[in-house]
């Protein structure tokens, strides 16, 4: 495990990298957010943005999605993994915005969880992005690099590896930091082929030596 000074490096290295780390995932306003999130599980986010773009222009609020039969917004998202399970999601969401949040996208993760179809990451990500809410969404790209740098233990859990960054990263860098970890994951320590040999944090990488042991082997 990286100690603080270990760990700090580590991310200023991670912010030198990636200076303008921002959400990749194209959106108007909260709501679309929650819409492009909740689409992104288990999918690119080039792919969403790919879908999210007719889908933007035909649908602006809750109402209309619940304007139209399931099978229509299906077609609307068919391209998308689980895509069926989502548009569910998508409606029962927008029923609960007109019927319970005035229409209106909360501004917490305690209310933005009660939501369905979105979890802990969704709702992290949008209190973030959306309201500036200072929150750490491990995505797979987070966990990844966390687990590789030695940030946190291999066995956790995706909430014991919030729960570790959030103690180990000051909170006025909680937002950034996830989106910087994220690039760092999304375009260089990748979940096939990571650039080790280029990594700047191979020294401190136990992943990273190991795989570089084999290859030299």
């Amino acid at each position: 495990m990286l100690n603080k000074t270990q760990i700090r490096y580590c991310l200023d290295t991670i912010a030198r990298m990636f200076p303008d780390a921002h959400c990749e995932l194209n959106h108007r306003n909260p709501f679309d957010l929650v819409i492009a999130v909740a689409l992104s599980a288990q999918c690119t986010d080039a792919l969403v943005n790919k879908v999210t773009k007719d889908l933007f222009n035909k649908y602006h609020t809750p109402e209309d999605y619940l304007s139209v039969p399931l099978e229509e917004l299906q077609e609307d998202i068919r391209s998308i993994g689980l895509f069926r399970n989502k548009a569910k999601n998508i409606q029962k969401l927008s029923q609960m915005l007109v019927d319970e949040m005035g229409g209106e996208v909360p501004r917490t993760q305690d209310e933005l969880v009660k939501l369905p179809g979105v979890g802990r990451k969704t709702a992290n990500v949008v209190a973030s992005v959306a309201f500036d809410v200072p929150a750490i969404a491990v995505d797979t790209h987070v966990e990844r690099v966390s687990k590789r740098l030695g940030i946190c233990r291999w066995k956790d859990s995706v909430t014991e590896v919030e729960a570790t960054l959030m103690r180990k990263i000051p909170q006025e860098e909680w937002s950034i930091t996830h989106h910087r970890l994220i690039f760092f994951g999304r375009y260089h320590c990748k979940a096939q082929s990571p650039k080790c040999a280029e990594c700047p944090l191979l020294d401190l990488c136990r992943e990273g030596k190991k795989r570089m042991k084999k290859k030299v082997l």
